[in-house]
């Protein structure tokens, strides 16, 4: 499917004789839309030769065709764009688990760098970045006129070495400046403790190592849980900004006995992928608690929703991202990688993620702090310009406060899921009541 999506790609780029191939034989409609193709091309070409012979300074063509590209990909929606081949090898690295830079996962929105969320651990986490900042300059210069990959690109660099971040934040009077040492980051895809009774596993982001390092996170708390003491677990996707869809469905099949765990639907309605479940639940059935907020996305919205509507967990917490559509990369040799949106994620139950999210089965609010109080913290998918309306979107809309306390002891969401596990909630059934708790706190 890559290899021929990416025939298409180049076809499309090249314009003319793919159109003429695609639709030479159709008929009067296809040839009209053709010429129109090739009259629209036509400009491209005029305006370009303009630029390059009349422009003030002389532009590099490189960087023309480049913005080009963009320009087009970035109109369809907030996560299509193109990776020229250093950003297509970073990306590589990224899903790897291990990546030069400073720690936090962006889009773009309203021409500024949005932070989805700042990884755990890492200086930009360190440093005080939240998830919502829009980061107005990198090193004194605007990232307005920057595509994304510009912007990511400028805040790597040599380790070691510092950067200095203009944040424009909810509530804050004036911009914040925030100098930032870059690291190698290494991402820790899974980490775990025990608390007590209790087994708690955090998922920070879905990379190549995430499957195995849940399943010996987990056999690391049987043997220091006995499990006639093992209440249940814990697993914590909040802050969790996505990644690989085979890291979600082998997390999701790591709980569950059958069934679907999700499908994809592109274009075409008849063109729908199944991922099913095998056999075999890693924690023989114990209770099941997945904490979700507004910094859930993607892939973490994939699982929260199979193990919802399966009832093999209780979801706690607000509303998740909202993220629910597919991006294909697709490599395009030594001119680097498309990536596409080609499909959109369904939970089990046949219910679209995209601008929607997941609702937590018992809805629990995170305390704010002072410097959060009063800003506008609950974004989503469904509040970036240019995002694909989902089937199940609502005025609602997706999103909530993308906020953990650093100090598990002012975690309200997480004490509520240990009590719940405890018995000490009278929610403390399972699997849950299909109708949703709301626990305002």
């Amino acid at each position: 499917m890559v290899r021929k999506l990416s025939l298409l790609c180049a076809g499309a780029l090249m314009g003319a004789s793919a159109v003429s191939l695609i639709h030479g034989a159709g008929g009067t409609m296809a040839n009209a839309a053709g010429s129109d193709t090739y009259r629209q091309l036509a400009i491209f070409g005029d305006i370009f030769e303009r630029v390059r012979a009349q422009y003030v300074t002389p532009p590099e063509d490189q960087k023309l065709v480049e913005s080009a590209i963009q320009g087009m990909l970035t109109s369809l929606d907030p996560h299509s764009s193109y990776l020229n081949p250093d950003a297509a090898k970073d990306m590589r690295v990224q899903t790897r688990g291990e990546f030069g830079g400073l720690g936090i996962e962006v889009t773009m929105e309203n021409e500024l760098v949005k932070v989805i969320a700042p990884i755990e651990d890492t200086p930009a986490a360190r440093a005080g970045v939240l998830a919502g900042d829009l980061i107005a300059e990198i090193d004194g210069d605007e990232v307005r006129g920057m595509t994304l990959s510009d912007a990511v690109d400028k805040m790597r660099g040599a380790v070691k070495t510092p950067i200095e971040l203009t944040i424009l934040r909810e509530g804050a009077t004036e911009p914040l400046k925030i100098t930032i040492v870059r690291d190698i980051i290494k991402v820790r895809a899974v980490r775990h403790r025990v608390e007590e009774d209790i087994g708690y596993l955090k998922i920070n982001s879905f990379t190549e190592k995430t499957y195995d390092d849940l399943q010996n996170a987990i056999a690391d708390i049987k043997k220091q849980i006995p499990d006639d003491k093992l209440k249940g677990y814990v697993l914590d996707l909040r802050l969790n900004p996505g990644g690989l869809l085979d890291q979600a469905v082998s997390v999701s099949d790591t709980f569950l006995e059958r069934g679907e765990i999700v499908s994809t639907r592109g274009r075409d309605p008849k063109n729908i992928t199944r991922f099913d479940a095998r056999t075999g639940d890693a924690i023989d059935g114990k209770p099941l608690i997945v904490l979700v907020n507004g910094g859930s996305a993607s892939a973490s919205e994939i699982v929260a929703g199979a193990l919802q509507d399966h009832r093999r967990a209780t979801v706690v917490g607000t509303q998740s991202f909202g993220k629910g559509s597919v991006q294909t990369i697709i490599p395009l040799a030594e001119n680097g990688a498309l990536r596409l949106t080609t499909a959109l994620y369904y939970t089990p139950s046949g219910t679209s993620i995209q601008g929607k999210g997941i609702s937590p089965d018992i809805k629990v609010e995170q305390p704010l702090p002072e410097d959060l109080l009063g800003r506008d913290v609950s974004r989503g998918e469904s509040e970036l310009r240019g995002h694909i309306k989902g089937q199940e979107e609502s005025d609602e809309g997706s999103g909530s406060a993308a906020y953990v306390p650093a100090d598990a002891k002012d975690d309200v969401q997480l004490k509520y899921a240990y009590d719940l596990l405890r018995g000490v909630e009278s929610h403390a059934a399972f699997p849950p009541n299909p109708d949703h708790a709301v626990l305002e706190q």
